[in-house]
């Protein structure tokens, strides 16, 4: 059926409403990513045609520069959102040069299978389903390199599936030897089978920039280290894998950027790793000394393979590959100083604020990390799915891994696009101007905050607010706003929160501002005072802190620890 006079485009069993931005299946409206929609949109009112690859991305992208592969990742979705089958094309790839939309529009074709089955894996109309029970065989991927200010970033993306997926490996890695033992290459290769799979390495570990021992990353520059390989890799929104150390990282991606995430699984993962009254299960200090000691010793040998992959331990192949592995991955200082920053690690104020569908799994006998502690992320995380494995590896790709990659694949096909959450997580700045020598320090602020990538949200008379990414971030900002007001003559105070914002209309509100400003009002002058939850969240840092103490404030719930940072 041709287009009405209302512009609707009618095909097989889809009706796509431009005007109003509308996807339908038979009756059933399917959300789309923006620029998704308008790649079916052009796409269908040029049936028949052959557009160039650089036509249809100065048409969807009219304002930006994008690599082929974000045209590439929205054409793999609307084949697996159309149910595309070999009998049964709508989108014709015409090569080295474009595509074309070849199915006929009319009210109703040949039936195809519906995008959302339950179950996936084992469901033969389940685009996934049918990806994972047979996969291609996939060339070795290439290795490039993303930018994060001055730090290069190894990432490698392989497979073409319709969704990404980063894959975040915990502790140390090394991108071109997890292809170098059958077991790994096998995991990842299954995961590339059903999406288009994006591996990269932390900074300080394998193939990306080494940093000093004295300057390894926090959880905060990790995480900003991965929006820059989404961003090199031409992800818009992907689903994160974060495996042990990567969990903590994924949540507070997730937390903090809800619109590039899709969705967020976590194997074999926790919340913090020094033992409190309400963490029980973290190591206690002389256990982790003990394991300092042994990685100084014995590193180049397969060190924690033990605990990590105890059914391979008595592997000789396995335990080689491993003691490699780790070599190539990091130093042994490195690896000290790595497992002593994870241990700062506490992401509990976090994983409430997550708002994107979740799925947590663990095996019931891991010998590093209890199950009890997937359990407690997955308690913490909204709505969340929780999946306990039998075994005792930690690793996900070792033991019965085809049992971890049907729980992905099911959770991936259930997982259903989402509209970007109207919460987010960040860290609120309440700049107090209490003594003004000159009118010149508001626009000192103003400008200190845009140097350190803040946004301001209000800008009143006596009160500054700015939100940022990322706490450590704004503490640096709030220093430097501090510095220079003592050298001008004037008096401010800084409060600092990191917590859920309401975002309505691009402005930022909700119960982590209030708290910012009274937080900012109860400071002494010249000083920068922030919650708990910022404290956590900037582990490694080095930046110091002298604790406070429980105050609690009129109008907001609870009692909150604050702490005075070292200037």
């Amino acid at each position: 059926m041709a287009d009405d006079e209302k512009g609707t485009l009618k095909f097989d069993r889809f009706t796509v409403i431009p005007a109003e931005r509308q996807f339908i299946d038979a009756e059933r409206p399917v959300r789309l990513p923006p620029r998704v929609f308008d790649t079916l949109v052009l796409l269908v009112r040029n049936a028949g045609k052959v557009l160039s690859k650089d036509e249809i991305m100065r048409s969807v992208w009219p304002d930006s520069f994008v690599e082929e592969n974000n045209l590439a990742q929205n054409i793999s979705l609307l084949r697996r959102v159309l149910g595309e089958t070999r009998d049964n094309k709508f989108i014709e790839t015409v090569p080295k040069f474009g595509y074309r939309f070849v199915m006929p529009r009319s009210e109703r074709a040949a039936s195809v299978p519906d995008i959302e089955v339950e179950g996936a894996i084992g469901d033969p109309t389940s685009p996934i389903g049918q990806m994972v029970r047979e996969p291609e065989a996939l060339e070795l991927p290439g290795t490039r390199y993303a930018q994060n200010g001055e730090v290069n970033l190894a990432y490698q993306v392989v497979g073409e599936g319709p969704v990404d997926i980063v894959f975040v490996m915990g502790w140390v890695s090394h991108l071109e030897y997890f292809w170098k033992h059958h077991l790994f290459a096998s995991f990842l290769r299954r995961l590339a089978s059903f999406s288009r799979l994006i591996l990269f390495d932390k900074r300080g570990t394998g193939l990306s920039d080494r940093v000093p021992l004295n300057e390894l990353p926090t959880l905060e520059q990790r995480m900003e280290d991965l929006h820059a390989v989404m961003d090199a890799a031409g992800s818009e929104r992907a689903f994160l894998f974060g495996v042990s150390e990567g969990g903590p990282m994924c949540a507070l991606f997730a937390a903090t950027y809800p619109e590039r995430t899709a969705g967020l699984m976590m194997f074999g993962t926790y919340a913090k790793r020094t033992r409190d009254v309400d963490y029980p299960w973290a190591p206690e200090a002389d256990e982790r000394s003990k394991f300092f000691e042994t990685v100084r010793r014995d590193w180049g040998k397969p060190v924690g393979v033990e605990e990590r992959a105890p059914s391979m331990a008595n592997d000789h192949e396995f335990c080689e590959w491993w003691a490699a592995y780790l070599r190539m991955g990091a130093s042994p200082g490195a690896a000290v100083a790595l497992t002593k920053m994870n241990a700062e690690i506490d992401v509990r104020s976090v994983l409430p604020l997550v708002r994107v569908p979740t799925l947590v799994m663990h095996r019931k006998g891991d010998l590093c990390l209890r199950v009890d502690e997937g359990r407690y992320v997955a308690s913490r995380i909204p709505g969340s799915k929780f999946v306990e494995f039998d075994g005792d590896d930690h690793l996900p790709f070792v033991g019965d891994h085809e049992s971890v990659i049907n729980a992905v694949a099911g959770f991936m096909s259930e997982t259903v696009w989402q509209d970007v959450p109207e919460r987010v997580l960040a860290t609120v700045m309440t700049v107090k101007i209490v003594d003004i020598e000159g009118e010149s320090i508001r626009q000192r602020i103003e400008r200190s905050i845009s140097l350190f990538r803040g946004s301001p949200i209000d800008l009143g008379s006596d009160n500054i607010v700015a939100t940022f990414d990322g706490p450590a971030r704004a503490i640096r900002c709030g220093l430097a706003i501090i510095g220079d007001a003592r050298r001008s003559g004037d008096a401010v105070r800084v409060g600092l929160h990191t917590g859920e914002c309401d975002v309505v209309g691009g402005r930022y509100g909700g119960v982590a501002s209030e708290l910012s400003q009274r937080i900012a009002a109860f400071a002494d002058e010249g000083t920068v005072v922030v919650s708990r939850t910022v404290k956590d969240l900037v582990a490694g840092s080095g930046i110091g802190f002298n604790e406070i103490g429980l105050r609690s404030f009129e109008g907001i719930e609870g009692e909150w620890r604050l702490f005075d940072v070292i200037d």
